[in-house]
């Protein structure tokens, strides 16, 4: 009897004090906001910059482009009742032409401003992930979300590591200037 007690004695202080060696270390998570790190970040902002000179750019061309076609309207019809059939037919041929190319150049533009978009973006996007995962091996967390991209709808603010982020990559652009 004594024997038994001693070793479930035994059995339970080894199971107590082993107990901490199964245990799984607390699980270090962070979550970034790409869309944060976007509006506040000083490459985030010039890229916004960049983005809108662009665009205004363009639209400041199809405005003239449209002003041009506008004008030569205005003339057509003043000169419709002058003009001879053929003529007419003529003018409205070029009118067409020049309307499709109005088209076109609307498409292009637009093509050529998203092709910008998305390229300033994606460099923008591989940066800060470069960043997340070097900071996630330094640091120790067991994983790094982006918020929009993870589906994340709810998260304590001390995992958030946005702001850590944003200063890190102030600091390697400002560094590559």
């Amino acid at each position: 009897m004594k024997k038994t007690i001693i070793a479930v004695s035994m059995i339970i202080s080894f199971l107590g004090f082993s107990t901490q060696g199964f245990c799984a270390d607390v699980a270090k998570i962070g979550v970034i906001n790409f869309q944060t790190i976007m509006k506040e970040s000083s490459a985030g902002k010039i890229i916004q910059k960049q983005i809108s000179e662009k665009g205004a750019s363009l639209q400041k061309k199809l405005g003239d482009e449209k002003t041009q076609l506008d004008e030569l309207k205005k003339s057509f019809e003043r000169e419709a009742l002058v003009l001879s059939p053929e003529k007419q037919q003529e003018k409205q041929r070029e009118f067409r032409i020049r309307v499709n190319d109005f088209k076109k150049m609307q498409e292009d533009f637009s093509r050529q401003f998203k092709q910008l978009e998305v390229q300033l973006l994606n460099e923008m996007q591989k940066a800060v992930f470069e960043i997340a995962n070097k900071m996630g091996k330094e640091e120790g967390y067991l994983l790094v979300l982006e918020k929009k991209t993870a589906g994340i709808i709810y998260h304590p603010d001390q995992i958030d590591i946005t702001d850590q982020v944003i200063k890190k990559y102030n600091l390697k652009v400002s560094k590559a200037k």
